[in-house]
């Protein structure tokens, strides 16, 4: 079991690493954020940041969510090319703003802080379905990286197994079940309309 919950933490941060690293690559390549949902974006941004939170004021094993705080620095760098490629960088500026204010105000209260956290889950469910709504209105996954959705299908089966392993959250690992469900069907469905324009030309 150790071998295992060692495997997964550590094969974990090595993909998340990497994670956003084939979509930034996609869009800067591409000169484009077509394809990619802004409101999509924020939202995961705001998941990712309230679940770090959480993780860090319970003071649950490090490594059960360190990739964290990487994912939310590639979520900002993919929000500022989002930002530079619609014209106008500045506006992320306020979004920005909002992040380093919630990271403060969310552990005023400890109630606001598991309220925020049962609405994480919903909070990150909106954004794969805000995705997903993207690309089933416009047909075209554009800058989408198939790879990326994978890889974050991928982390989460791995947090699946190390939360029953080490903390047996039951909000945490619901919220993970649903993440791996809706990344799987993003990636279907980018690999989808991608075969579909393919085959249009």
């Amino acid at each position: 079991m150790e071998t295992l919950l060692w495997l997964c933490n550590w094969s974990t941060l090595v993909v998340c690493a990497a994670l956003k690293l084939p979509q930034i690559s996609a869009v800067l390549g591409a000169r484009s954020s077509r394809g990619i949902s802004l409101p999509s974006l924020l939202l995961e941004l705001a998941g990712f940041l309230v679940f770090l939170r959480y993780q860090c004021y319970y003071e649950y094993p490090l490594l059960t969510y360190l990739e964290f705080p990487i994912l939310i620095a590639q979520d900002l760098i993919l929000l500022l090319c989002v930002f530079h490629f619609n014209g106008d960088v500045r506006r992320a500026v306020p979004y920005i703003i909002i992040c380093v204010s919630a990271w403060f105000i969310l552990t005023l209260q400890q109630w606001i802080l598991d309220l925020a956290m049962n609405l994480c889950t919903f909070i990150s469910a909106a954004s794969k379905f805000a995705q997903l709504q993207y690309l089933w209105k416009s047909r075209d996954s554009g800058a989408m990286s198939a790879l990326t959705w994978t890889l974050a299908s991928y982390t989460c089966a791995a947090r699946i197994m190390t939360t029953l392993m080490t903390t047996n959250d039951l909000t945490i690992l619901t919220r993970f079940v649903i993440m791996l469900a809706l990344n799987i069907w993003i990636t279907a469905t980018i690999l989808h309309y991608r075969k579909t324009n393919i085959k249009s030309e």
